[in-house]
């Protein structure tokens, strides 16, 4: 039976405060006569015991449907005061209900008295506040933990992203392939080597740009991935389309750098590229998000990459969002969907 639990201390917290609150209600009931017998003091122990842990249990049930009814930090202060005010009804209910069964089955002697009931609630409310604060304090302390762990994690998984990125812009052979274009093109056309040499700075400037960054806008990641195929066209000519057809509400969403020149440089190194067969690319709308889809033309020999590329992705998505890519295959395309982001304050920085 897996029991719903406020924080992962909860038997821990549980045990201390249900075992010395059950001795104290004893010893309220009894008095001295609650330690003059060996047995009287372990079975009535062991029978409160029991008792006020089943409530730790239900009161931990309402604190967690609190928590996810209420689940923002500006609603604490309302959620706990809500909790309070349940617990407080549920304590009355529960000391009535304990000293009541004492007295019916006239437990080791006792009879009910006005007097044990007072005292009893008001140390069970007391511990009531205490618990709830506490309770609060380790769970936010736990959810701090996870979040500091979620952030180095995401930093290791960024910095492996650029490694894969730029992996194709700065290796020798990209470097050179672009340079060998560019001192073509100064000789066939002024103009256009101009433009090259325009887009191959920009390309370089938005890595170092991007260097920090955990989001960027979408019209920026797509400005960059126009330089970036210019630079590609330039070598691959008409063996190589792109096509970017996202609406303009797109563009002030965010989504992590250089995830769509991952997936375009991994189509180019899975797929066979010909002007008699193009390679097609397209970015387009997608429900909650933008759609990268190509053609597939499988080379006779294929750069085994997929699997890295997208565990990349998708690990970076999982912990900016919760969310992950979902990748769509048949025998004449690929297509995988990324996830927008609206709010840059939502997520870790």
């Amino acid at each position: 039976m897996n029991i719903p639990k406020f924080h992962t201390k909860d038997f821990t917290v549980l045990v201390a405060s249900m075992l010395p609150m059950a001795i104290l209600v004893n010893y309220f009931l009894y008095c001295h006569a609650y330690f003059s017998s060996l047995s009287q003091f372990i079975i009535t122990t062991l029978v409160s015991f029991a008792f006020f842990g089943g409530g730790f249990l239900t009161y931990g049930f309402v604190a967690i449907l609190l928590r996810n009814r209420f689940p923002h930090d500006r609603q604490v202060f309302k959620r706990l005061m809500i909790c309070l005010s349940i617990f407080f009804l549920m304590s009355a209910v529960y000391i009535s209900l304990l000293l009541l069964a004492y007295d019916y089955f006239n437990f080791y002697g006792y009879e009910y008295l006005d007097r044990d009931y007072f005292r009893a609630y008001s140390t069970l409310i007391t511990l009531n506040i205490f618990l709830t604060f506490l309770n609060e304090g380790i769970y936010r302390f736990e959810k701090f933990k996870v979040t500091l762990t979620e952030n180095e994690q995401l930093k290791k998984e960024y910095m492996h992203s650029r490694l894969l990125g730029l992996k194709s812009q700065m290796n020798p052979h990209f470097l050179f392939n672009s340079l060998n274009s560019l001192s073509s093109l100064i000789h066939e056309d002024a103009d256009k080597a101009e433009e090259f040499l325009d887009h191959m700075s920009k390309v370089y400037r938005y890595l170092l740009r991007t260097n920090e960054e955990k989001l960027v806008p979408i019209e920026t990641e797509l400005s960059f991935i126009r330089s970036y195929f210019f630079l590609l066209k330039s070598r691959y000519k008409d063996a190589l389309e792109l096509d970017i057809d996202v609406s303009p509400d797109r563009m002030e969403q965010l989504a992590p750098p250089l995830t769509l020149q991952m997936i375009v440089e991994n189509a180019i190194n899975q797929n066979a590229i010909s002007r008699l067969k193009p390679l097609k690319i397209k970015v387009t709308d997608a429900s909650k998000g933008i759609q990268v889809i190509n053609t597939i033309q499988p080379k006779m020999t294929s750069i085994h990459s997929n699997a890295e590329i997208e565990e990349n992705i998708n690990n970076k998505y999982r912990l900016l969002c919760g969310c992950e890519i979902l990748i769509k295959e048949d025998p004449e395309q690929r297509a995988i969907w990324l996830p927008v982001m609206v709010n840059r304050e939502k997520y870790p920085a």
